[in-house]
């Protein structure tokens, strides 16, 4: 586990659930951590958990989905640390409605570029440094990026795209010795849910999905956080999510019934 001790981190999407819980795992591996989001008050509140914990962290509030953002993200990481050994592209966000009663798809805009463009813009910015340090780029997707959910074909369709990029760019730097790694958490107790984005365009202030059944963000983590340090390909963190890449090429039709049964249960 001291592998990964010292290393310079980028973290998007830190102030709250899986993020947050990864900053908190990282820290007592001692990692240097560059924590960003847009929200600067949980930053805040979380670097000081994080520097109780003996981290040095450094806050850098931004959005990811402008380049700009991303740029200023990297620079900062690099006036402190003067190197970038992983970026964990964590930051996203989700709808909830069925296509057809959609009316604002200014939301299907919205949700690719955060989830999709937003990593790629991050990625870009920092490739240079990660090329020498021979470092690593951590991307949590999800299981809705390997197979279709109902309620959910915009998040899903980000999550395919981001999937697709890396494995690509996996390829592309494979001479590099840059580590890619796909994180595919099925569902996951986050504030994620509560904000995501109903058929208007606006936010359902409530979590459809049934709570007390579903993973905390802190065991995701801890899930994670050996995919991570050992620079694996991927890790989908659910028997259901491992099962579904199969039923997919063999029994297609069953794997429908079973996302559609997991949106409709709430688990």
């Amino acid at each position: 586990m001291n592998s990964i001790q010292n290393k310079v981190v980028i973290l998007t999407g830190a102030s709250e659930g899986i993020g947050r819980a990864l900053a908190l795992e990282l820290a007592q591996l001692g990692c240097r951590l560059v924590i960003t989001a847009r929200n600067l008050a949980r930053l805040e509140s979380l670097a000081t958990e994080l520097e109780a914990l003996g981290a040095e962290v450094v806050v850098e509030p931004g959005d990811i989905s402008v380049q700009q953002d991303c740029q200023r993200i990297v620079a900062t990481a690099l006036a402190q640390f003067g190197h970038i050994d992983i970026v964990i592209n964590n930051a996203g966000m989700t709808m909830w409605t069925r296509f057809d009663q959609l009316s604002n798809l200014d939301v299907l805009d919205d949700v690719m570029r955060v989830n999709y463009l937003g990593p790629a813009y991050l990625t870009h910015a920092a490739l240079p440094h990660l090329k020498q340090s021979q470092g690593q780029i951590v991307v949590v997707a999800s299981v809705a990026g390997l197979t279709g959910v109902p309620t959910r074909s915009g998040y899903s369709a980000s999550k395919h795209a981001v999937m697709g990029f890396f494995d690509s760019l996996r390829i592309e730097l494979a001479d590099d010795n840059i580590a890619v790694t796909m994180l595919c958490p099925d569902f996951v107790l986050s504030e994620i849910h509560k904000r995501a984005l109903d058929g208007e365009g606006k936010p359902l202030g409530q979590s459809p999905m049934q709570e007390s059944k579903i993973m905390t963000a802190a065991q995701c983590a801890q899930q994670m956080l050996p995919a991570i340090i050992h620079r694996e390909r991927q890790l989908i963190t659910s028997t259901r999510g491992r099962l579904g890449r199969w039923l997919k090429l063999f029994a297609p039709q069953l794997i429908d019934k079973i996302a559609r049964k997991a949106i409709q249960s709430g688990h």
